[in-house]
């Protein structure tokens, strides 16, 4: 169902040229993985899945654990990766967020970003499920993802 918003588009944008929302450095998420674990092979596809084991939270908005719990499902097809990740972030109030980080790794570039979703029910870190949110990706060493998440203003 479309839900009625009080502010119209022309009074939103009033200027014919379209200006880029800003972003801002939230966290930083370090989690490290397990060994991969290959499932199957499809016609052109290959399909994986790689065990979350811990990791850090950082940065100005939020600070915690990777708890290690979850994993990534990743499908590849003809140097693209598509990912699913889930898993839990314990804040450092005690906090459980839930997460589920989506995303795309391009082998010819080294292109990696997420598009991450957030629960809880706590009061505190409602922000996280009431924004748009990207990460920016890398691999930082054979056992190790580094994320940047950047909240959309």
């Amino acid at each position: 169902p479309r839900v009625h918003r009080s502010v119209s588009a022309s009074s939103r944008w009033p200027d014919a040229v379209p200006t880029p929302p800003a972003l801002r450095h939230a966290f930083d998420l370090t989690v490290d993985v397990a060994p991969t674990h290959r499932i199957g092979h499809g016609d052109g596809e290959l399909l994986e899945f790689t065990p979350i084991v811990g990791g850090v939270v950082t940065g100005p908005m939020l600070h915690g654990t990777v708890e290690p719990f979850g994993g990534d499902w990743s499908t590849s097809r003809r140097g693209v990766c598509s990912l699913e990740a889930r898993y839990l972030i314990r804040a450092a109030d005690g906090t459980t967020i839930d997460i589920v980080n989506r995303g795309v790794w391009r082998e010819r570039d080294g292109y990696f970003r997420t598009s991450p979703e957030f629960r809880t029910d706590s009061a505190e870190h409602r922000w996280l499920t009431e924004h748009v949110f990207v990460g920016d990706a890398a691999d930082d060493g054979p056992d190790r993802i580094l994320i940047r998440m950047y909240l959309v203003e």
